[in-house]
């Protein structure tokens, strides 16, 4: 029987996996090892190795209701996109409200974690602990839950750029970035089109000479803001819009995706199409990179071909001199030293965890790694939705499948991601955000089900089908549930609106989301039945040709 818990790492998946244990009668203890919580939202002017760094400017691109846990809404006088100061108070609240942080040892490293002796017995862990001092402890688990992350060992992928060696400016990883303070007048290149490298090759542009963003493939880069002012992730990310998803064809999909966002510009004139197309990897989300190139403070570039002296050339062949800095924002390397090496099972580029939480080939599933994902969509639920399952599990309440059946179902997944993304060694977690939020929800018991809303309670049916999918709704039912969850959903749009109105006036147009999903919706029917239409007509002016075309031999 499990009772007790080791949390490992006091971010936000740390945070609520000690909830969750506390909601399942477990006796958790998280071992932190810097001096706060916040984990990756913790901002600190000099970047520490093993640990993940942000810089000071950083905005969150996922909105408020949509980043926020299940039974804790973010004040609604709170920004929708929050910087990453705003982040870290609300995770102060988080922690506060439910009395978390007297189960957090700060200052207090994991050196290891191994199975006891008796493990095959038992399913004990040994952990060994460092503190400030130095001093190491040993302690025995019944259960250990991996909450560190992945942001904290950049890929410095210096052997891929002949001629660095000889580069007469200043380099380094976007990890060790803060601000554009060193960067007046100077002439920097940036390598990597992802989140980080927009957001820098932007914010440095605004006092270097010249910014050079360099890609290898391109990237679809969509805006935060939508129609109406709307956040982007509460218009586009319901139910009902993941329905079309998995009835409509994806080609189409990307189609109509792409249409639209060239629609604001044209991807191709800005050098920024991409090889592949919209829903095969995760968008860059900017919503001023497209302003920067056009006011020629950006300059997009292919990949660098090499380095000489103070000079780069690119695969076009094209070269730019006297360059000072290069910013290298190529992404992060995943790693679990304290872990032995036979835990953790690879699976192609990606670590071989069953529904991206537990080792498959344990004898007994006492150990679950949360937060280790990557969606179009905010951590936060899907860690707590993984966290709420594994303490079911650990709690017996839940049983995982046999080892052979998650080894397959690994391999299955691996899969069905290299058939449905671009999967690389940098990006191996990717998932859909509904599709795995569904997932984990219906392992715990707490999916939402239409059917029984639509005949229960009509108005909530019309929310959780046509509004955005906050994980507020996965506390409507089963365990867990949260009296607050119904009311949460009906004023998730008025907390949105809240920090608007700071200027009285007359009248406030604007569209209800719910109102401009439908509205959405409609254009996508009429474009589907056009395409249906067409594909008609198509087919009946063929058969009705083939009678009159004659061959003839050659």
């Amino acid at each position: 029987m499990v009772r007790t818990v080791a949390v490992i790492g006091a971010g936000p998946s740390g945070l609520t996996s000690i909830k969750s244990c506390l909601e399942e009668g477990l006796e958790p203890t998280c071992f932190e090892s810097s001096d706060d919580i916040g984990g990756l939202w913790k901002f600190k002017e000099v970047s520490e190795p093993n640990r993940a760094s942000i810089y000071r400017s950083l905005t969150i691109n996922i909105s408020k209701e949509m980043m926020c846990f299940s039974d804790f809404p973010i004040p609604a006088d709170y920004p929708n996109y929050m910087h990453h100061s705003r982040i870290l108070q609300y995770f102060r609240l988080y922690a506060e409200h439910f009395k978390l942080l007297q189960h957090i040892s700060f200052q207090t490293s994991v050196r290891s974690v191994r199975q006891r002796p008796d493990f095959s017995h038992s399913g004990q862990w040994e952990v060994v602990t460092e503190n400030r001092e130095g001093q190491e402890e040993r302690h025995m688990f019944d259960s250990v839950i991996v909450c560190s992350g992945h942001y904290s060992y950049p890929h410095l992928p210096l052997k891929d750029f002949s001629g660095i060696e000889s580069f007469e400016g200043k380099y380094f990883h976007s990890w060790d970035y803060k601000g554009p303070e060193d960067l007046y007048g100077k002439r920097v290149v940036v390598i990597g089109i992802g989140n980080s490298g927009g957001d820098i090759a932007v914010e440095s542009s605004r006092v270097a000479k010249q910014v050079y963003l360099s890609t290898r493939r391109g990237a679809w880069v969509i805006r935060v803001l939508s129609d109406n002012g709307l956040p982007v992730d509460m218009k586009y990310n319901t139910r009902f819009v993941h329905i079309l998803f998995q009835l409509l064809p994806v080609n189409w999909l990307s189609w109509f995706g792409e249409k639209k966002l060239n629609a604001m510009y044209d991807h191709t004139m800005y050098a920024l199409k991409p090889k592949h197309r919209l829903f095969s990897t995760i968008p860059v989300i900017n919503d001023e990179l497209p302003n920067k190139i056009l006011t020629g403070g950006v300059m997009v570039k292919p990949n660098v071909q090499q380095i000489r002296g103070s000079s780069v050339v690119f695969e076009d062949g094209s070269v730019v001199d006297k360059v000072d800095v290069i910013v290298f924002a190529t992404g992060y390397n995943y790693d679990f030293p304290f872990l032995p090496s036979n835990v953790m099972h690879k699976s192609g580029h990606r670590v071989g965890l069953y529904k991206h939480v537990f080792p498959p080939t344990l004898e007994h599933p006492t150990m679950a790694v949360v937060g280790f994902i990557h969606a179009l969509g905010a951590i936060m639920p899907q860690a707590e939705m993984q966290s709420r399952w594994v303490t079911r599990v650990f709690k017996g309440h839940k049983k995982l499948p046999s080892n052979q059946a998650m080894l397959k179902a690994v391999e299955y997944d691996t899969k069905d991601m290299d058939k449905n993304y671009i999967v690389s060694k940098l990006v191996p977690l990717q998932v859909d955000f509904v599709s795995y939020m569904d997932d984990i929800a219906g392992e715990v018991g707490v999916r939402p089900s239409l059917a029984w809303l639509f005949f229960t309670d009509y108005p909530l049916f019309k929310r959780v089908l046509w509004g955005p999918v906050t994980a507020y709704q996965y506390r409507i039912t089963g365990p867990g549930k949260w009296s607050g969850a119904r009311q949460a959903i009906f004023t998730q749009f008025e907390r949105m609106f809240q920090p608007f109105k700071t200027r009285q006036v007359t009248y406030l147009l604007y569209i209800h989301t719910e109102d401009a999903s439908k509205i959405f919706v409609f254009k996508i029917n009429i474009v589907t039945g056009l395409l249906f239409v067409y594909n008609w007509v198509e087919k009946k002016l063929l058969l009705n040709l083939i009678p009159h075309i004659k061959f003839h031999k050659c």
